[in-house]
């Protein structure tokens, strides 16, 4: 890694003295914060935005990731995961923090959709479930019908969700 970056051998040392772990510690903080961030944005962009639409754009842009460059990538997250969580506990700890720093947003964004706080939490690690296993799929498969699957399967749970309140309000608009 180093010699790739052209970098001096001790600069790794120096900018990440806990060595790997911490290098990728850090990569797992930046993509969590940067999924979080993404769920704003998506969230920003809906018109008439239901907790369905929320999720199909979620999964829209892994399925134009996809088909713009190929199934070779992927979350780093569940990559972290699956290769160190049973041999790293500060690699699982940072993945953890990760998710829940992405599924905090999900919640809060459905909450302002409408779902009552008692079920967005446990709807957002859904969606984020989701979400994860149709990634791997579509890349398993070479093919984006996993999104499209899960969108088409959650939207009627995911708009089903929203307080009887909220839902009436929106259908008079």
């Amino acid at each position: 890694m180093v010699a790739h970056a052209e970098a001096p051998r001790g600069s790794l040392q120096h900018y990440f003295p806990g060595g790997k772990d911490q290098l990728i510690s850090e990569a797992i903080a930046w993509a969590g914060d940067y999924a979080a961030r993404r769920v704003a944005r998506v969230a920003a962009k809906l018109e008439d935005p239901t907790p369905g639409k929320l999720f199909a754009a979620m999964a829209a842009q892994w399925r134009d990731e996809f088909t713009e460059t190929g199934f070779d990538g992927g979350c780093p997250l569940v990559a972290t995961v699956a290769d160190t969580a049973a041999t790293s506990d500060t690699l699982r700890e940072a993945v953890g923090k990760a998710f829940e720093g992405w599924r905090r947003p999900v919640a809060e964004t459905l909450e302002q959709l409408g779902v009552p706080s008692a079920r967005s939490a446990s709807l957002a690690v859904l969606m984020l479930s989701a979400l994860e296993g149709a990634i791997v799929l579509a890349r398993a498969h070479q093919d984006v019908a996993p999104l499209d699957t899960v969108v088409e399967e959650l939207r009627p749970l995911l708009d089903g969700a929203v307080a009887p309140r909220r839902r009436r309000a929106s259908t008079r608009d």
